[in-house]
């Protein structure tokens, strides 16, 4: 199979979908790699590193697009990308479809095969494609929330950890999956005094054997998440509904419930976001205000650690790739229904069924074992 991986033109994006390790693994398996020029620059690896390990380098995306039977990317394809995917042709990145809608339209008018990293799953039901970049994300979201609590970036003027004497910020985590642990476990490392709320009760059991003692634990509902925004500093956004849409839990007028100078960091901004009042932002410009409220909507957040992100994510995905290289996607997802699950978009169909009832789009199956 040839096996293309170009150079991501998100903003702020510094990822990248092969690393050489990966490509050296699908060169050995008999596969043809073509890597974008520059594709792994972000990530501190360079074009010899790629053809050292038998890479073919290519100047332009739009050569890789035409080539490439299977696309590996890290983020959703862009417009300028989407009009370049062919019809059968494989694409395997992120794609977060629920939050954007003429995402979707253009990968459906595309025709090509859609498999999302972020509904993959494993024979646990776990998902172990989105796994790595929450780790990153959950605690990235108390640094990120950190700094921007300080007064110079429009905050509180509070310090997350306090000093003896002073109390430290309350943080609010809203979600205990992967990330919600992550942030929960940097925040409170960092002396802050932590609720963590969730609707999962064996879920919230289990925290309690592994959180420390300044991490509370808090059943999620309406009138406890209006109780506890008036009293944070900072909260977090870790809500997940894999394929969906996230629920709205925060309404615009709660923030008037909230200290001034709050801030709010959604870390699932780009499947919509739990805070009625958060849009997608860029590391560029990643803040903006609303009601005196500090929202922080940046939508690639693991973009901005580039190195450790790609291999961890790549860490994850290779196996994937090499299967899907291998055998094809047909056999490929026919002997792994958890591979299949990823399969949102096939060939101009929506064979997600969150995606569909998100759109109003005709939803069907995916069926492994054939047309």
């Amino acid at each position: 199979m040839i096996v293309g991986c170009v150079k991501e033109i998100k903003p702020d994006e510094y990822r990248v979908g092969l690393v050489p390790a990966g490509v050296a693994e699908l060169v050995r398996a008999g596969h043809k790699v073509l890597i974008e020029r520059d594709a792994g620059h972000g990530s501190g690896f360079t074009d010899a590193e790629y053809e050292q390990v038998g890479a073919t380098m290519v100047a332009t995306p739009g050569e890789i697009f035409a080539k490439a039977e299977m696309i590996v990317k890290v983020k959703e394809p862009q417009p300028v990308e989407c009009s370049l995917l062919r019809d059968g042709q494989v694409c395997f990145t992120y794609f977060h479809f629920a939050a954007d809608r003429k995402l979707t339209e253009g990968v459906i008018n595309s025709k090509c095969v859609a498999i999302a990293y972020e509904t993959v799953r494993d024979r646990e039901r776990r998902l172990p494609l989105l796994t790595p970049m929450s780790e990153v994300a959950g605690k990235m979201s108390v640094q990120e929330g950190a700094k921007y609590l300080e007064r110079p970036m429009m905050g509180r003027g509070i310090l997350l950890g306090g000093v003896p004497g002073v109390e430290p910020a309350t943080v609010l985590i809203l979600g205990g999956g992967v990330v919600g642990t992550n942030a929960a476990k940097v925040a409170a490392g960092l002396g802050a005094h932590v609720v963590l709320m969730d609707v999962n009760l064996e879920r919230l059991r289990y925290l309690s054997d592994v959180m420390p003692a300044n991490v509370q634990l808090v059943f999620s509902n309406d009138h406890l998440i209006k109780e506890h925004l008036a009293l944070a500093d900072l909260v977090i956004g870790a809500v997940l509904i894999p394929g969906a849409r996230c629920p709205v839990l925060i309404k615009r007028e709660y923030l008037k419930l909230m200290k001034p100078g709050a801030v709010i960091v959604d870390v699932g901004v780009d499947q919509g976001g739990c805070v009625e009042t958060i849009r997608p932002t860029t590391h560029a410009e990643p803040t903006y205000i609303v009601d005196g409220i500090v929202h922080y909507g940046v939508a690639n957040m693991p973009g901005a650690v580039g190195r450790t992100s790609t291999f961890a994510l790549t860490n994850a995905t290779l196996p994937y790739v090499l299967r899907l290289a291998n055998l094809g996607y047909r056999k490929a997802t026919q002997g792994d229904p958890g591979l299949a699950e990823g399969m949102e978009v096939y060939r101009g169909t929506v064979t997600n069924e969150a995606v569909a009832k998100c759109f109003g789009m005709e939803y069907r199956p995916y069926k492994a074992s054939g047309e």
